[in-house]
Parts: structure tokens; C-alpha cells; sequence
């Protein structure tokens, strides 16, 4: 597994990876349409433009023999109560082609990008889970992260059922 910073010439492969990885995790979560609506919002190209210019945000692409089989999306500056936005960053987006889930890749991922949290003084790294997706609550707890808080996605045409999150979270220790 390799993790490695998109970057801006990048931006037609990271766009072709989230929607396919989003996609093949979460089509069955929409109603109607709502799985092209909330691609084309979150996925195109300006909004991939825009995020990768802006300083705060990093993607990745999570690669395996050099082929993207997922991304991550960083936020450097989070906020989660209690804690100062500068010590805070949010894991907004990991996923991972379904097909290659269970071989440890994701634990691989985020410990990748919790050293460089750790690296340039992150205290703090959150992120937001479906509250009935046991598997990745499970996945995130053996990890080490711990429940926080539930808040609820303002998301049209999402399944009302899903809209529940449980906001986890990770207190980065220096080594």
C-alpha cells in the first residue's frame, strides 16, 4: 500500500477514484437520484479544483502496485469541540474499493496519516461514521478512536435511515 498526495495534474484520476470508490461503498444509500446529485456536488471538477488549491485540505490516494484502489480526504483544520482548530484535523473522506477491503489496507492508510498528523502537531484527528454501519465503527475503535458526540447529515435525497453519524475520535500520542 502507498499513500501519496494528489496533486493538482492529478485531478481527472482523483475525480474517476472517488466516484468510483463512493459509488461502489454507498450507491444503495440515495433515494432517486440523489447518488448523481451528490457526486456531481461533491466530485466535480471545479469542487476537486477549488479543494486541492485550498491549504487546508489534502487528498490521497490510496494506491496498491501503483493503481489507485481508494482515497482519502484531509482536513487540516477540524472542529470538534473542546479542542483549538489549529490541533485538529478531520478525516472527511476514506474509501476504499470494496474489493479490496479486508487485507488491512485502511489500517495501513490512516497510520500512514497519523504520523504526518503527529508530524506537524496534530493532537486531535475526527471523523464522522454512519451510526449503523457497525463494521467501520468496529474497524475505527480497534484503531483506537472513541465515540464523541452524534449529529445528524443534512444530506436531500440521503436515506433518513443512514442520516445518523457518530463523530469518533483519535488523541494523537507523541512517540
Amino acid at each position: 500500500m502507498q499513500l501519496e498526495k494528489v496533486s493538482l495534474n492529478e485531478i481527472n484520476k482523483l475525480q474517476d477514484i472517488c466516484i468510483e470508490a463512493y459509488t461502489k461503498n454507498f450507491a444503495h444509500h440515495w433515494e432517486e437520484n440523489g447518488l448523481e446529485l451528490y457526486l456531481e456536488h461533491q466530485f466535480n471538477l471545479e469542487r476537486l479544483k477549488a479543494d486541492l488549491k485550498n491549504t487546508t485540505l489534502n487528498y490521497y490516494f490510496i494506491k496498491v502496485n501503483e493503481k489507485p484502489i481508494g482515497f482519502i480526504k484531509l482536513n487540516l483544520r477540524g472542529s470538534l469541540d473542546n479542542y483549538n482548530k489549529n490541533e485538529v484535523a478531520e478525516l472527511e473522506k476514506m474509501y476504499v474499493l470494496p474489493k479490496m477491503k479486508g487485507q488491512g489496507i485502511g489500517k495501513k492508510a490512516l497510520s500512514a496519516i497519523l504520523q504526518q498528523m503527529k508530524a506537524i502537531g496534530k493532537k486531535v484527528l475526527f471523523l464522522c461514521v454512519i451510526d449503523t454501519n457497525t463494521p467501520a465503527i468496529n474497524f475505527y475503535k480497534k484503531l483506537g478512536y472513541q465515540y464523541h458526540s452524534n449529529t445528524k447529515l443534512d444530506i436531500p435525497l440521503f436515506k433518513e435511515a443512514l442520516k445518523g453519524m457518530h463523530r469518533m475520535f483519535l488523541t494523537l500520542k507523541n512517540n
